[in-house]
């Protein structure tokens, strides 16, 4: 009789251990679940992160180096500057537009183009001056402003404030900086929103 009632009386102390028990198994599960959905979402974050650097990223120097001659590389990656009067580009007055050698994006237009008798391609104003990206260059012992594609961040050379039009500007740019794409391929190169520039 004695052990019958040491017994019942156990019972409900033994029930709440097993409610203590389970209650911190479920518990246990529902942080492990919590702690693997926040897992998978930084993941899916980082993976996202990554994504969108790698998009952003600019071709490598080796991948540069195999695509561009010489003179293209040290041009628009090393800031030098090719040959006066000795490159593609300075005496051409073909209709069409300049892209930039390394991303594509167009440029500059043969419609803003002029012979400035320094034996570089010269224009008065870029296609788009978003594209373009301005910086104070103080080699050579002067003060110079320096202009870069935005999207390829190649040197493409400098404007003064010598130029024909009304603000007198002069983009002297380099050759090797430039693809020149005439007016009669736009559509078939992908440049088709530009021919109407040239009816």
């Amino acid at each position: 009789m004695k052990t019958l009632i040491i017994t019942i009386l156990s019972l409900p102390l033994v029930l709440m251990a097993i409610h203590q028990v389970q209650s911190k198994g479920m518990d246990q599960k529902s942080d492990e679940k919590t702690m693997s959905q926040s897992m998978k979402s930084d993941d899916m974050m980082k993976e996202q992160t990554m994504g969108n650097k790698k998009s952003s990223l600019l071709p490598t120097d080796e991948e540069l180096k195999s695509r561009l001659t010489p003179l293209q590389y040290k041009v628009t990656r090393e800031e030098g500057t090719e040959p006066p009067f000795a490159n593609s580009y300075w005496d051409n007055h073909e209709a069409g537009i300049y892209v930039d050698v390394i991303s594509g994006t167009p440029l500059f237009s043969s419609i803003d183009k002029y012979d400035s008798g320094t034996g570089w391609p010269s224009f008065t104003r870029p296609l788009n001056p978003d594209e373009i990206v301005e910086k104070v260059d103080t080699r050579l012992f002067s003060v110079r402003t320096e202009v870069r594609s935005k999207q390829g961040d190649a040197h493409l050379g400098h404007v003064f404030n010598d130029g024909p039009a009304s603000d007198g500007l002069r983009y002297c740019l380099n050759s090797a900086s430039l693809r020149f794409v005439p007016a009669a391929e736009l559509e078939k190169e992908g440049y088709a929103e530009y021919g109407k520039l040239f009816k």
